[in-house]
């Protein structure tokens, strides 16, 4: 059987751009609504408005069994909840996972929001450090992509990071990935750092870096919704990810309007745009 290799052509870079934008677009629109009071399945319709009205197909619903545009992930879960009639709350941390395919390309991002909550400043100000730090953290690898010679390093920088902030768990059964014809691709990218240096980093590589990260233990389980990842521990959880393309020029972050200058800035990366 031949085996595709994990490198894409110039042209196949630029064919990434517009499901990357499309899936950016989508989570903008999520953002812009986001707010107590509003169901997790207003969240998902608001996104698939935005990718099926720019032409695209969600590639989470080509995932088999999944019917939904996003995963919506509240407090204790982390990833791949299920959008539905939960209602928001006050002081809720909010994570939300999309991904469009356009013209047999695709793209994948998440985000992480903390709903404000006069009445619990604390717990708020604790849910926004951990949606920070999980943040910066993948701009950490984000940066080593940009820098560095093997995927191995993107998961030490995101590591080093975590650790660096305070005492949160990272998960480990859950990694980033190529991407491209497919939303999952080889290779894996651990968010830890491994014995393995793994493949080079050269043009033609796009990964999906998605650090997911706790307030507590890093054990978790998944609900009998089969999907649904918590914490066992009822600690909170936060998944920011972004689409990430090296090419001839440089990097450049294909799920960020802006290419990623403003994440980039403080490690003085300048995103390169793709020609």
């Amino acid at each position: 059987m031949l085996r595709r290799s994990i490198y894409k052509t110039p042209a196949q870079l630029r064919q990434m751009i517009e499901p990357g934008l499309i899936t950016a677009a989508a989570l903008q629109a999520v953002r812009e609504m986001i707010a107590p009071g509003v169901t997790t399945a207003e969240l998902d319709a608001a996104a698939a408005a935005v990718i099926t009205g720019r032409g695209a197909e969600s590639n989470f619903q080509l995932v088999r069994g999944y019917r939904h545009t996003t995963c919506v992930s509240v407090n204790e879960q982390v990833v791949h909840g299920i959008p539905g009639d939960r209602v928001l709350e006050a002081g809720d941390i909010v994570s939300i996972d999309a991904g469009a395919q356009f013209r047999g390309w695709n793209g994948d991002s998440a985000i992480t929001i903390v709903l404000p909550d006069p009445e619990r400043p604390e717990l708020v100000a604790a849910r926004q450090e951990l949606s920070r730090v999980t943040e910066g953290s993948m701009w950490a690898g984000i940066a080593a992509m940009a820098t560095g010679r093997h995927i191995g390093e993107i998961g030490a920088a995101v590591e080093d990071h975590i650790t660096a902030a305070g005492e949160y768990g990272i998960l480990r059964d859950y990694v980033g990935h190529g991407i491209g014809r497919k939303m999952h691709e080889s290779p894996s990218v651990f968010n830890y750092r491994v014995p393995d240096p793994g493949p080079r980093i050269q043009p033609g590589l796009v990964l999906a870096i998605e650090p997911m990260v706790v307030a507590g233990s890093e054990a978790t389980f998944v609900e009998d919704d089969e999907w649904t990842v918590s914490t066992i521990d009822g600690s909170a959880g936060s998944h920011w990810e972004h689409s990430v393309a090296v090419h001839d020029g440089g990097i450049w972050v294909l799920t960020a309007p802006d290419g990623g200058a403003a994440g980039l800035a403080p490690y003085g990366v300048k995103p390169v745009e793709i020609e």
